[in-house]
């Protein structure tokens, strides 16, 4: 399989190339990146083995032959690209957050006519995965609930896509079994924006301290006892096993799908079916 890194250069990017090398079944044949345009790859960053020279040209990723873009750059440049690669039948993998639903929306119809598939996810790190899952599932027996999320300090955005993707699975699964949760009880606020800020019922507090990399609790309460789901990413690599499943099976999406549950799903329901023969 054919693949393109998008934003190749950036920290995400870099780690994408460098998995992707390790993989024998995996070949990468373009790297784009404006801000390394014309530059031999192994020289700007130090990576050995890739042999490609960066492009600040997006039309190379369809020179290339790719079957597979993944895109870690920013939301604007994320949603021109996707667009390229939808009018061109090629498959994205997508971790770049900030995309609105309307932008999606008309991603995931623009995919669906060329017939090639695309996969967004806000985390790809497994267990950050499941812990958004387990959050789900727990969400029904518990009264009250706040996402905690702590990255380092040079991120520019806040809350984070994982934390707001968190909040709102957490809010939907609350509602589907016919419940709400508290609201917040404080009234006397000493200090404004104290108790963070709430999406859909669901409050969400951001920390950036210097030395983090990725990292969320979930605390949840119901009468006499609490739960506390948490995942810490201490390095980006942590986030490659998942990036690898979706270029892997992004082959099987027809449009747009948000998240690789289902990719994770199929795979631990394989796994069953193997243990039980």
């Amino acid at each position: 399989m054919k693949v393109a890194v998008l934003g190749a250069g950036g920290k995400m990017g870099s780690s994408v190339v460098q998995a992707v090398l390790q993989e024998p079944d995996l070949e990468l044949v373009a790297l784009v990146d404006p801000k390394l345009s014309g530059i031999e790859y192994s020289h700007a960053l130090g990576i050995a083995g890739t042999g490609l020279v960066v492009s600040g040209d997006l039309a190379e990723v369809l020179r290339s032959g790719a079957d597979v873009a993944v895109d870690f750059t920013d939301a604007a440049s994320a949603y021109q690209n996707l667009l390229f690669c939808a009018e061109n039948g090629i498959s994205a993998v997508v971790g770049t957050t900030g995309l609105s639903q309307e932008q999606l929306g008309e991603l995931n119809e623009k995919f669906q006519a060329s017939g090639a598939g695309c996969i967004v996810a806000a985390n790809f790190a497994i267990g950050a995965i499941l812990m958004m899952k387990f959050a789900e599932m727990a969400a029904p027996f518990f009264h009250s609930v706040e996402v905690i999320e702590m990255h380092h300090d040079t991120k520019v955005d806040a809350p984070s896509g994982t934390a707001l993707t968190t909040a709102k699975r957490i809010s939907r699964a609350k509602v589907a079994s016919g419940g709400a949760f508290e609201p917040d009880p404080t009234q006397k606020f000493v200090l404004q924006g104290v108790r963070g800020a709430s999406v859909d019922g669901v409050g969400i507090h951001s920390l950036r301290i210097r030395g983090a990399v990725a990292h969320q609790e979930v605390v949840m309460g119901t009468t006499g006892q609490s739960l506390t789901i948490r995942h810490d990413s201490y390095d980006r690599s942590s986030f490659m096993p998942g990036v690898l499943i979706a270029i892997r099976g992004v082959s099987t999406v027809r449009g747009l799908a948000v998240g690789v549950d289902d990719l994770i799903e199929e795979m631990f329901n394989s796994m069953s079916t193997d243990r039980a023969r």
